[in-house]
């Protein structure tokens, strides 16, 4: 009791005194206390948290205070607050989406350790060259390991001092960066359960985006090999806003990515989940708007293929999110320079929705569509207007032709012009 009691010393005392002071207040904020007991040692619980607060507050006002002593304190008081097993779910069949998080019983203490940390990290006495022996490879690992925690509240100080880990030890980035890699592809393939995506590819996008140019064989094949694979997994909707950012990123970085990344979108397109598609809509026209005209004629094709499946859709969230395109000035001013390629892929779907959706918004943003495209190229759409109906009476010809042979019974035609184009659509 004694020991614990020189904890709440305050350090208020005069400055010859606070170094030793400071650092007998982080040995003794290495005792960690039980927080599924609601009832034992409130008093010393109470005292442990006035403590870090006046460590904080410590840290944050006074100069002078890192001295070469007190990196391994800090570290070791962090490393005894933080690395931890982590609680087991509440439900063996957690779903991040549908049920609550189990939240961190000792929050009140272990809160305040983050921000004593963070404000560490970020001192202007801070000297990674004296830190990098405590904050090395295995602290790293451990820390990442935390990303699993179901506390949303304690991922987002995660993702925080990862962060500023990741920006002042030079040696450690290309480990992180590994580590995340490892994180993603046990993700994808294995488990398909890890609660910190989302944290981990925020802290990628800022990553990416300070890359050097030209990138690296190594992120190309970060690209292509995990962020694409992540579309995959079910839970996409928890991470997939951070996701997009960082394959936008990118796309901004080396626009020659833009074929593979799109072609992998294709590759893994959603066949029975009208949810992940508007997804992948979303994530396809934030890819658009910033896509090179070059680039865009390398995948009009496959990309306007896919997009016409979008539309015929019988689920009108994803018809309606696909006809948004035409609302986006630059992706209309891509689709009009290359209407030639665009239109006779898109216009039978186009024309036949406008005729038989069950959606009567859908039709009417089809209408519009038509009329963009008609407006553009009225030659073509002309020519393939003829060619649809020809096709369409011939389809209607032959059908009733196949019904006389099943049926054996001979068909009456009402007029002779009837009867010739019968005969013109089986020889034509």
């Amino acid at each position: 009791m004694t020991d614990l009691h020189f904890l709440f010393c305050s350090l208020d005392v005069p400055s010859s005194e606070q170094p030793e002071l400071f650092l007998k207040k982080l040995q003794q904020c290495c005792v960690i206390f039980d927080f599924m007991d609601t009832l034992s040692d409130l008093k010393m619980k109470e005292y442990k948290r006035s403590t870090l607060n006046e460590l904080v507050d410590y840290i944050t006002i006074s100069r002078g205070c890192l001295t070469e002593q007190t990196y391994p304190e800090v570290v070791r008081m962090v490393s005894c607050n933080i690395f931890r097993t982590l609680p087991p779910s509440d439900s063996n069949e957690f779903d991040p989406e549908e049920d609550e998080p189990t939240l961190e019983a000792s929050w009140p203490h272990l809160q305040l350790v983050y921000e004593f940390f963070i404000r560490f990290l970020e001192s202007q006495e801070f000297q990674p060259s004296i830190a990098k022996k405590y904050i090395d490879q295995k602290f790293v690992l451990q820390l990442l390991e935390l990303f699993d925690s179901e506390d949303p509240r304690e991922r987002d100080y995660l993702k925080t001092v990862l962060h500023r880990i990741y920006g002042k030890f030079l040696g450690l980035r290309a480990f992180i960066r590994k580590q995340i890699n490892n994180i993603f592809l046990r993700f994808v393939y294995e488990t398909e359960h890890f609660n910190g995506v989302a944290e981990l590819l925020e802290i990628l996008g800022s990553i990416i985006n300070g890359f050097a140019l030209p990138l690296k064989a190594e992120h190309k094949q970060f690209l292509v090999k995990v962020l694409i694979p992540l579309h995959t997994v079910r839970s996409l909707s928890l991470f997939h806003a951070q996701l997009a950012y960082c394959i936008v990123q990118f796309l901004e970085k080396d626009p020659s990515l833009t074929e593979p990344v799109i072609r992998g979108l294709m590759k893994f397109w959603p066949k029975t989940c009208s949810q992940k598609e508007v997804m992948f809509l979303g994530e396809l026209e934030e890819i658009l708007d910033v896509i090179e005209p070059s680039q865009f004629v390398k995948i009009q094709e496959p990309l306007f293929k896919q997009i016409a499946k979008c539309v015929s859709s019988p689920h009108f969230q994803v018809a309606e999110r696909a006809l948004y395109y035409w609302n986006n000035e630059y992706i209309m001013s891509l689709i009009e320079e290359n209407s030639n390629v665009i239109l006779p892929i898109m216009f039978s779907s186009l024309y036949r929705i406008s005729k038989e959706h069950w959606n009567p918004a859908i039709v009417a943003l089809v209408y519009n569509v038509l009329k963009a495209f008609m407006e553009m190229n009225s030659t073509m759409f002309d020519e393939l207007t003829a060619t649809y109906k020809s096709d369409r009476q011939r389809i209607q010809i032959l059908f009733i032709w196949n019904c006389h042979l099943v049926r054996r019974k001979p068909i009456i035609f009402k007029k002779p012009f009837y009867y010739h184009l019968f005969l013109y659509s089986l020889f034509a």
